[in-house]
């Protein structure tokens, strides 16, 4: 049930996404929504939170593939234009967007998000230059703040970007960067 609160609000957005939008899309009872998740900042608060953990699980089974670490980063941005049926862009990136200078609660959330994914960047940075695969010169704070703004932008272009050959030309010309 929660799932379906994601796949709408992530769609619609935080405004556009009445309580009867709800209901339908949800196909549950009004009374239903509020007594199992609150009011409507509540439910879109749980599927925030929902979507940002199952975010969190992605990226943490990526980083642990024993794979070289440029195609880590490779496969990271990749999952950023990568469609598999879901709304464009980025839950946590529209939220941000749409809601982090209104809600402090959302930005808290996002800012969160944010700074999980930049330390692991960070990571990987530091893992690929220990292992020799990425150059020793490479700050790796600069080049995980470089490739957090990188993947944003790649998670915000999708929205609109129609053609899939451009998407695929900034993630080589971000991975370049690296060389």
């Amino acid at each position: 049930m929660l799932d379906k609160a994601v796949q709408l609000f992530w769609k619609q957005g935080y405004e556009k996404t009445s309580m009867q939008d709800l209901v339908d899309f949800m196909g549950i009872h009004r009374r239903s929504i509020y007594d199992t998740f609150g009011d409507k900042h509540a439910l879109y608060m749980k599927a925030l939170k929902r979507y940002e953990s199952t975010q969190n699980k992605k990226l943490r089974l990526l980083v642990e593939r024993q794979e070289p670490v440029k195609e880590l980063i490779r496969r990271f941005l990749e999952s950023s234009i990568e469609k598999d049926g879901e709304p464009q862009g980025c839950f946590i990136v529209n939220s941000g967007v749409e809601l982090g200078v209104l809600d402090p609660e959302v930005a808290s959330l996002v800012e969160d998000s944010y700074s999980n994914t930049e330390k692991m960047l960070y990571h990987l940075v530091q893992t690929g230059q220990q292992r020799g695969e990425l150059r020793a010169s490479l700050e790796p704070e600069a080049i995980s703040h470089y490739l957090m703004n990188a993947w944003l932008g790649l998670r915000t272009m999708v929205k609109t970007a129609t053609e899939q050959r451009k998407l695929t030309s900034v993630i080589h010309t971000i991975l370049n960067t690296l060389d």
